[in-house]
């Protein structure tokens, strides 16, 4: 027996028709960052959807770009939100000379040739300047675009804002103490168990491929009629054991 959706459009096609290249296509190309207008363009190339993440800067704009740090990709040190939309963009990203893209910057490259994909980032403090960020970069974008986050309530204030965009939370089957230590013990028991999936109010899901199969990705699909998109998928033998459980996957490190 099919459950009864809840009150939202049906998930348009393109959400998973193709393949979403993570944080762009980056496979064997020479002085491509992730997240850069660059691996942007090689998944275009390639036909390929494109995820991305959005942090927010010190000036309350939206960069698209992974960490809450900078140490990993860039030369630069210290929290993301420390520095102003201008000193992130002149940053240079690790492995060639592609810069961080604010989300106007990148949504003007990419001009809706693909899907999009964005993940907005959370602290899980209440604090939804990005997420209104991302709509208003979005309101007159073209293209196919969709908002995912790990955070329930960050996808409740885009529904209470009347977002257009499809809506989708991302999860996986346990968070632990030691990736995800601003949370409490109990926020990580209700994110592991969907406790407030009746208040996100998702059109899709995004779920870890290392957990499948797993309970909530199924009831999903087969009771709720939502698609299931799943990451990091990493190579053949992990795609065909993930479109088993999941109806497109996010790839990286080869091409599907």
């Amino acid at each position: 027996m099919r459950l009864e959706r809840l009150d939202s459009p049906e998930p348009p096609a393109w959400l998973v028709a193709r393949p979403i290249a993570h944080r762009g296509l980056r496979f064997a190309l020479d002085g491509v960052a992730e997240n850069s207008v660059a691996a942007a363009e090689a998944a275009i190339a390639r036909n390929y959807a494109i995820e991305c993440d959005l942090e927010l800067s010190r000036d309350a704009e939206a960069v698209v770009f992974h960490d809450d740090s900078l140490d990993r990709l860039t030369q630069a040190s210290g929290r993301v939100g420390a520095y102003s939309l201008r000193e992130l963009t002149d940053l240079t990203l690790a492995g060639g000379a592609c810069r961080i893209p604010s989300l106007r910057t990148f949504l003007a490259a990419v001009d809706g040739r693909v899907p999009l994909i964005i993940e907005i980032k959370s602290r899980f403090d209440g604090d939804f300047r990005l997420a209104a960020r991302a709509l208003e970069a979005l309101a007159n974008y073209p293209g196919p675009a969709a908002l995912k986050s790990f955070d329930p309530t960050v996808l409740a204030f885009l529904r209470a804002r009347r977002a257009s965009r499809p809506l989708g939370l991302v999860a996986q089957a346990e968070y632990a103490a030691d990736e995800w230590p601003q949370l409490k013990p109990a926020q990580r028991r209700l994110l592991a168990a969907l406790a407030d999936f009746p208040a996100a109010r998702p059109d899709f899901l995004s779920f870890r491929a290392s957990d499948l199969p797993h309970a909530a990705p199924t009831l999903c699909r087969a009771g709720l009629g939502l698609p299931v998109m799943t990451w990091t998928v990493r190579g053949p033998a992990e795609r065909a054991q993930a479109l088993r459980w999941a109806d497109q996957i996010v790839f990286e490190g080869f091409e599907p």
